[in-house]
């Protein structure tokens, strides 16, 4: 009898999760144990051995990449893959930015309900905690963690950018020498990579009753009844994250980087399915980058150096969804922004995708300092709460796919052959 396929397997342990999650509340329990304590104990105990996975692989796949890339060939491929990333996250905002002028989510009768949906206090101080004192110039500090002072110490606390920069760093001074010993560390860093790729398709095994956990205890916290006011905001911000997922980016696969979508999805597909499950572009990167080396093709090369970057700074999803949601708080507040408001909007959104993405509440901040551009309260991120953990889990899985197609379509221009390349 053939095996399911992964992602088939992920997809009913979420469809199994939005069941039994719905019917459960926080106090349920099976014999004296918490039902929802059961469920966070599965999801963490998986999400903890993708996040374990992380540094390593990282570390290994950029060191060894880049040894055997050089500097000329660094300089390409940054190049492209930093125009890649700028014009992905663009696109991705003005059509975010189309679909909440078009729908007006915060306008008529929907702006009472949404006002009516404003948290406690508790909530909204809390919420109001996380963005004090953020301002745009949390842009800048993008550049000052790119250089950690302790590179161990950036790799405990989870700095990507960090660890990025010295793996640069430490690969092309690596592919510069030419001593035996240099030679040996090169072959160590590349067994270290072959070795966390295996123990990558080993922890994904798991994959199914991790994401179960997940998502069930997700439903079982939020619920579905909460949705009914802001359910209109909801479907704004999820058909603009699917129209870029769905119809722009596949474009580009097909037309740049003259790939078949269809085959780029069905490779994806584990990666998108955990991505949305534990709502981190980071805890995801294992799997992202087994599925588009092993399944899409891509070179260990390429991939190494595109897919950690992307992690850590391309955020398709997250910069469509601050602009969604800036402009749906100002339409509930009545505000009718210019042409100039609303590129100043565009502009920050996708600058704060990228600066403040390595800081907690990353949205929430972002979505801050729109808001204080355009003269709007902080208070109406409180708005966004509710439905707040389902998007961040879908803008994830976007976040995820944009990613991969940038590995594609970069590969395909360096001239390398992948599984899913168009036949002539």
């Amino acid at each position: 009898m053939p095996k399911l396929a992964l992602h088939w397997q992920i997809a009913i342990a979420i469809g199994l999760a939005v069941l039994l999650g719905s019917i459960t509340s926080a106090d349920s329990s099976l014999l004296g144990v918490s039902i929802l304590g059961s469920y966070d104990f599965v999801g963490t105990l998986f999400l903890n051995a993708l996040k374990m996975l992380i540094v390593p692989l990282v570390m290994s796949s950029i060191i060894s990449g880049m040894a055997g890339l050089g500097g000329p060939g660094l300089e390409r491929l940054g190049g492209k893959t930093l125009l890649f990333y700028a014009c992905s996250s663009l696109l991705a905002i003005l059509i975010g930015l189309t679909v909440v002028n078009l729908i007006g989510p915060g306008t008529g009768d929907n702006q009472a309900l949404a006002e009516s949906m404003r948290p406690d206090d508790a909530v909204l101080n809390d919420t109001m905690d996380k963005v004090a004192g953020r301002d745009a110039s949390d842009v800048i500090q993008v550049f000052i963690r790119m250089v950690p002072t302790n590179v161990v110490a950036a790799a405990a606390e989870g700095q990507m950018l960090g660890l990025i920069f010295f793996s640069l760093l430490f690969g092309i001074f690596l592919a510069k020498s030419d001593s035996k010993a240099t030679k040996l560390v090169g072959d160590f860093f590349q067994g270290v990579m072959d070795i966390m790729t295996d123990i990558t398709m080993w922890v994904m095994r798991f994959a199914p009753l991790g994401v179960f956990g997940l998502v069930a205890e997700t439903v079982t916290n939020t619920g579905f009844a909460a949705f009914k006011p802001m359910m209109l905001f909801f479907v704004t911000a999820l058909l603009a994250l699917m129209l870029h997922a769905f119809v722009a980016l596949p474009l580009v696969l097909r037309y740049v980087g003259r790939v078949q979508p269809h085959k780029h999805y069905s490779a994806m597909a584990p990666a998108m399915l955990t991505a949305f499950s534990t709502a981190s572009s980071s805890a995801t990167l294992p799997l992202t980058m087994e599925c588009i080396q092993e399944k899409s093709g891509v070179s260990k090369r390429t991939s190494g150096f595109v897919l950690p970057l992307g992690a850590t700074v391309n955020m398709d999803g997250t910069a469509l969804y601050e602009c969604v949601a800036a402009m749906f708080i100002a339409q509930v507040y009545g505000l009718d922004l210019s042409l100039g408001q609303q590129f100043m909007v565009v502009m920050i959104a996708l600058l704060t995708s990228i600066g403040v993405a390595g800081i907690p509440a990353a949205s929430l901040v972002a979505i801050s300092v729109i808001l204080g551009a355009i003269g709007l309260p902080l208070e109406g991120i409180g708005l966004l709460l509710v439905t707040d953990r389902i998007l961040d889990m879908i803008r994830t899985a976007v976040n995820v796919f944009s990613d991969s197609c940038a590995a594609v379509v970069i590969a395909r221009s360096e001239g390398e052959e992948t599984h899913i390349a168009v036949t002539k």
